[in-house]
């Protein structure tokens, strides 16, 4: 039996409005298993990438323009806090859907609780 590591979102100030939009972190998380990558918001963001295709990931403690799920052109901004971000590179591109449509995704950033905690499952220090 496989087993799956879960790695759950970072929440602020909008935790309270999230919930209530469905994207709190009852429904939301990222999670490791069966060779997959699986990060979710919700109803408005979900992808699963295969772990071989994560060619980076890397904290990131630059600005953050918003909190929810935002992004284009491949690169993803899935945040419920503007801290404890991590940058995942993608190659091949993975398939993502946000707000139910499918979008193609090659850079995720995410806010995580423990940041360090999915680098490491990554093998990333």
């Amino acid at each position: 039996m496989a087993s799956t590591s879960s790695f759950p979102i970072r929440y602020g100030l909008f935790r309270p409005l999230l919930t209530v939009l469905g994207a709190g972190p009852r429904h939301s998380g990222v999670e490791i298993a069966d060779g997959c990558l699986r990060a979710r918001m919700g109803w408005m963001f979900r992808a699963e990438i295969p772990l071989g295709a994560v060619v980076s990931a890397t904290p990131y403690s630059g600005f953050v323009g918003g909190i929810g799920v935002h992004g284009g052109r491949g690169r993803w901004l899935v945040n419920g806090a503007a801290r404890g971000l991590v940058t995942i590179a993608i190659e091949p591109a993975a398939r993502a859907r946000v707000l139910g449509v499918p979008v193609r995704l090659r850079m995720l950033r995410v806010s995580l609780e423990s940041p360090e905690r999915l680098l490491a499952a990554l093998g990333r220090p």
